[in-house]
């Protein structure tokens, strides 16, 4: 493999302040993409602008945005066609975890907000981005999911909503552009240590936890990958077993 298989592409990548989206643009940078860095945090933001410039002397693109705020996502949909012309490589690692209570208990307020974030920018992402992915030559987005979408579980249901919604949406939107260049690939993480799963289990040992940098490889593969339409999700955990994609 070459050492920058990924030399000149463009990559956006959403949630890259922390967690799994900052592990997924610090891969992707060391790949050779130019990365595009959207996160809320301005401070976070150009700590890992530090990293990658630091890592590949090259600097990112960065983009500080609520994902949940209506036009945000066209405007940079213009942005980058104004810049770049295209998109090669689309990473849609945002989300937010919700109320862990019942299903009857969750307030407007709060359900509305989770899915603002899991389920309507996702939509309003692929609505700005198709056009841009379209022109690319090699384009791919991968889109992280959860096991709780097809696993409900009680005190989930904002999460488990959402990203069952996901699921549906994406693999809807892969089989309108079947005959185009463009490849989507639902990805599940797994359990990893992120501050959404010490949320979620606080009683957990961390330490027991695989590190977000681990799925760096998988997403430099994934966006490389000759991929068809996507029917299941691509398991991490599975994937480090098997160590190749095919059997993911």
């Amino acid at each position: 493999m070459s050492e920058s298989p990924l030399k000149d592409r463009i990559a956006l990548v959403t949630g890259a302040s922390r967690g799994i989206g900052h592990a997924c643009a610090l891969a992707l940078a060391a790949a050779g993409a130019h990365v595009v860095a959207v996160a809320r945090t301005q401070g976070a933001l150009e700590a890992l602008d530090d990293e990658i410039k630091a890592a590949t002397g090259q600097p990112a693109t960065l983009v500080a945005m609520d994902l949940a705020e209506a036009d945000g996502l066209d405007q940079l949909g213009l942005a980058l066609h104004n810049r770049f012309g295209r998109l090669d490589i689309l990473v849609h690692a945002a989300a937010m975890l919700g109320p862990m209570t019942p299903v009857a208990h969750i307030e407007p307020k709060h359900w509305d907000k989770v899915v603002a974030l899991n389920l309507t920018a996702s939509y309003r992402l692929i609505r700005a981005m198709e056009p841009l992915l379209r022109a690319s030559e090699h384009p791919r987005a991968i889109f992280l999911t959860s096991g709780r979408a097809i696993r409900p579980k009680a005190f989930w249901g904002p999460y488990g909503v959402t990203k069952a919604g996901l699921e549906h949406m994406v693999r809807t939107w892969a089989d309108e552009l079947e005959q185009t260049k463009v490849r989507a690939v639902l990805l599940d993480p797994s359990i990893m240590r992120t501050r959404m799963r010490a949320e979620a289990m606080p009683g957990e040992d961390p330490a027991n936890l695989p590190d977000p940098s681990e799925i760096g490889p998988l997403i430099v593969e994934l966006a490389q990958a000759d991929l068809g339409l996507p029917s299941a999700s691509v398991v991490f955990s599975t994937w480090k077993t098997a160590g190749t994609l095919a059997s993911a």
